[in-house]
């Protein structure tokens, strides 16, 4: 990566009239705003179907995209919709995404462009539909069942399900796909729609000189279409339930760890096929971004198995991955790896021995970088230029937060030290201090650079209920705060 700078901003954060953001206008004109800012790179999280608690990292599919984030403007525009439809939105609050309202609102909507379709609107892209259907039936045709199937079994995870359904009995799938052929279309009609608007999207990135760097969770949820469709890629009984289950031991985010739920792979299975699901879910991702950040990271070399009987993480053990075999069969499917690896937590010399073998740039947070003994590898001046540096990220306090509410006295005595400061403007104190950095990269999330508080981090790691909330208002969009990261990305050479 050369040296620049990004900003860190979900989709669903962006300012909306129907209560989430979406990729249609708003995120164009958020893309024209990050080139005015002088910022090379949007980072956003994952795409997919948000999951339990809305959680973008616990997804129902690892290659739809969230119906979501589809723009009802950017349905008016291709006929699906009138703009009398769209005019009279409910009355959403700013700031802050009501996830209830506003995904009932959208799914009027995805189900009124669904009903226009079937009608004639938007006939000039009938072609298109069948044409997108048959290009991507190798994983839409799973996900467009396995959705319809959650709504007529409203929303129970598909364990729960009958026999033949949860085995996948051939005879019990054809039933079901003649049953529930209409509303297989509907959702496969919504993943066209979301990547045909993408498609728009990253036209205006690359037009702008804005390159997006995505996000790849290396787990997916238990309850998604990847572990119904595929039991046999993870390590689950003759139930098809998790016999074991990811998650992290205690570390700085929680005293008794992380738990995630997740189920966890069959390496050597995946090692007998040559990785073929990881390279088509890699392949699939870059399709749609320039560069992907790798979540836990460390989960590769190794990662921690607890059993699906537990109900903290504490009680685990290391289990070796999968390793340089894995990236061996991507890069000789894909090439060059345009990856940043999330190496945070308990980071062990044999995660950096396979980071800096495969030549991936690695993280590091401000957030943890000033704790006065033993000092950390995060402060400046002991950072490497193959890093992506950061104030926080999503699973961080904003820096107001932090340094107010989490950071000790010590810690807030030794960053005032540092920076010759009195902390009276911290968020952009350490901006300026990441940008100034020698670390190839320097990402902001959008939080910090309006100075917000502890009440608008985006994720709070451990805690299940009140995440991924936070929206922009149109004021934090102000051109002076583009023209004061500009200034700041230009003295540093980021551009």
């Amino acid at each position: 990566m050369d040296r620049s700078a990004g900003i860190l901003l979900h989709p669903t954060s962006l300012p909306s009239r129907h209560g989430i953001g979406d990729i249609g206008p708003g995120a164009h004109d958020y893309v024209r705003w990050l080139a005015e800012a002088g910022s090379t790179w949007w980072q956003i999280l994952p795409l997919c179907p948000p999951g339990p608690g809305f959680s973008p990292y616990s997804a129902v599919s690892t290659f739809a995209g969230s119906p979501w984030l589809l723009s009802p403007e950017a349905m008016v525009q291709d006929g699906f919709l009138s703009a009398a439809d769209i005019d009279s939105p409910p009355d959403f609050p700013e700031g802050s995404l009501n996830i209830e309202a506003a995904l009932a609102w959208k799914s009027t909507l995805l189900r009124l462009s669904w009903e226009r379709f079937r009608s004639g609107s938007g006939h000039q892209l009938r072609e298109a539909f069948e044409t997108f259907k048959e290009q991507d039936g190798w994983w839409l045709e799973d996900f467009g069942l396995f959705a319809a199937l959650k709504d007529q079994h409203r929303g129970k995870s598909w364990l729960d399900w009958s026999h033949p359904l949860v085995h996948r009995d051939p005879e019990a799938l054809i039933e079901a796909e003649k049953a529930l052929i209409d509303e297989i279309n509907f959702h496969q009609f919504c993943q066209f729609l979301f990547f045909r608007q993408w498609s728009r999207l990253k036209a205006v990135a690359v037009e702008h000189g804005v390159r997006i760097l995505g996000d790849v969770p290396i787990f997916v949820a238990q309850d998604s279409a990847d572990v119904w469709a595929h039991p046999e890629l993870f390590l689950l009984d003759e139930n098809r339930r998790p016999t074991v289950v990811a998650g992290v031991p205690p570390d700085y985010f929680s005293e008794t760890g992380q738990l995630w739920g997740n189920p966890l792979y069959d390496w050597e299975r995946h090692r007998e096929d040559g990785y073929a699901w990881w390279i088509a879910r890699t392949l699939h991702t870059l399709d749609l971004v320039d560069a992907v950040r790798l979540d836990h990271f460390r989960g590769f070399s190794a990662f921690w198995e607890v059993s699906a009987s537990e109900t903290t993480a504490v009680v685990g053990r290391w289990v070796p991955g999968p390793g340089r075999a894995l990236f061996d069969a991507l890069h000789g499917a894909i090439g060059s790896l345009p990856m940043v690896a999330e190496d945070l937590g308990e980071i062990t010399p044999d995660v950096l021995e396979l980071r800096r073998n495969l030549g991936l740039p690695g993280m590091a947070i401000l957030h943890f970088a000033f704790g006065p003994e033993p000092r950390s590898t995060f402060i400046p001046y002991q950072l490497q230029k193959d890093m992506v540096i950061y104030t926080g990220t999503h699973d961080n306090n904003t820096t107001v937060g932090w340094y107010t509410e989490d950071a000790t006295d010590e810690e807030r005595d030794l960053v005032r030290r540092y920076m010759a400061s009195d902390g009276s403007d911290i968020s952009w104190q350490l901006i300026r201090l990441a940008i100034a950095s020698v670390a190839d990269v320097a990402i902001i999330p959008h939080q910090d650079l309006v100075g917000l508080g502890a009440e608008s981090r985006m994720n709070t790691p451990s805690v299940a209920e009140g995440n991924w909330t936070f929206r922009l208002s149109q004021t934090m969009l102000d051109p002076s705060i583009a023209a004061r990261f500009r200034n700041l990305v230009e003295t540093f050479g980021r551009k």
